[in-house]
């Protein structure tokens, strides 16, 4: 799936979140992803943020930040 059809897509899920305010959208946005995107869909967003993340809406960032984060193996 192209980085245009993920943005786009995620950042529907951030307007569907948008209107329950900051505190609920952005772990909103994070639970929709992590419960419905496939690993290989999650992996290109990822490096699409890591790559700078153009185009993603504030809210939609801050989810995939935190995501990303959450999905990271504890150091030993």
């Amino acid at each position: 799936m192209s980085p245009d059809r993920l943005i786009y897509m995620a950042n529907q899920i951030g307007t569907f979140f948008r209107s329950q305010g900051h505190g609920k959208a952005v772990p909103g946005i994070a639970e929709h992803i992590n419960k419905f995107w496939d690993p290989r869909m999650k992996r290109a967003i990822f490096a699409h943020l890591d790559a700078g993340g153009a185009g993603l809406e504030p809210d939609v960032r801050e989810a995939l930040i935190s995501l990303q984060a959450a999905s990271l193996p504890a150091a030993p």
